[in-house]
């Protein structure tokens, strides 16, 4: 074959190339995204936490500053309080059955008729919610998710009420009245951001060193990718028109985390169930 024949073929196939990347760039690659992305599904590990404490403290909003802030119901750490820090964190008792989970979880406090209801226990879930591999969070990171000070309904995929798996209740802006009154049949679902900028434990608004991915991609700026936390508290009451949060409505669900988890068994659940697509669930 000629110098040019082969030259001409090379041609060709570059510029075949070209048209395939471009063409894959133009359509988003929906259809290899949407596949990979239903492999995502149960991928997961959970952590599961009964309740610790109450109080109108928030060592990431408020720190050093006890009782400055609306109530919390506190799960999982059993010292959460204003002057928390990784230290006393990892150094304190946790309530979640995954003993290596000593972070610290919070929502706003229940209140049904204006008294505070505790919730009977809180379900974690890490999932993996990015095509690219996700490493664990970083000692110390903290993130809230949803907004306490929003006078409207938000966004269902970040907050929502129901009635559980079997509660036959879409998730809802505002607290269900769920069928069931002898269970703890009333939850409010928050699900955390997963993309992390590299960089910062913390933000001003707490907030914007995380970011949520698209179809499983995360921004160019928040490029790192980390496990998606969903914390679910479980309340036993049947919700209602009279029920409310400390931090306001119905609508102001948020939740807060701080990560104490013991490092290499966060490490470990991360590798061995989220990056090789395992569902783990309360196992190993």
């Amino acid at each position: 074959m000629s110098r040019h024949r082969i030259a001409s073929l090379l041609i060709a196939a570059s510029l075949t190339a070209t048209i395939v990347v471009s063409a894959v760039r133009a359509s988003g690659s929906a259809g290899v995204t949407a596949l990979s992305m239903r492999q995502l599904a149960g991928v997961n590990f959970v952590s599961g936490c009964g309740f610790s404490h109450r109080s109108p403290d928030d060592p990431i909003v408020y720190p050093g500053q006890p009782g400055r802030s609306h109530d919390h119901s506190f799960v999982g750490n059993a010292s959460t309080n204003a002057y928390s820090t990784l230290a006393t964190l990892r150094a304190a008792a946790t309530t979640c059955r995954r003993l290596g989970d000593t972070a610290g979880y919070w929502m706003p406090t229940l209140l049904v008729d204006s008294q505070p209801i505790a919730p009977t226990q809180a379900t974690i879930y890490y999932r993996r919610a990015t095509l690219a591999t996700p490493q664990a969070f970083p000692a110390g990171l903290k993130i809230i998710a949803g907004d306490s000070r929003t006078i409207g309904t938000q966004d269902t995929r970040i907050v929502f009420w129901n009635c559980g798996v079997d509660g036959g209740v879409r998730p809802s802006s505002t607290p269900p009245t769920c069928a069931n009154t002898t269970t703890d049949a009333l939850r409010l679902h928050v699900t955390f951001p997963s993309c992390w900028d590299g960089r910062d434990l913390d933000s001003l608004d707490h907030k914007s060193h995380m970011a949520y991915p698209t179809r499983g991609i995360c921004p160019t700026n928040h490029p790192v990718p980390v496990p998606a936390i969903t914390l679910i508290y479980r309340y036993p009451t049947v919700g209602g028109p009279l029920t409310a949060l400390a931090s306001g409505s119905a609508f102001t669900g948020h939740a807060d985390f701080f990560n104490a988890w013991n490092q290499d068994e966060l490490n470990r659940l991360v590798t061995r169930c989220l990056d090789a697509l395992r569902h783990c669930g309360h196992g190993n």
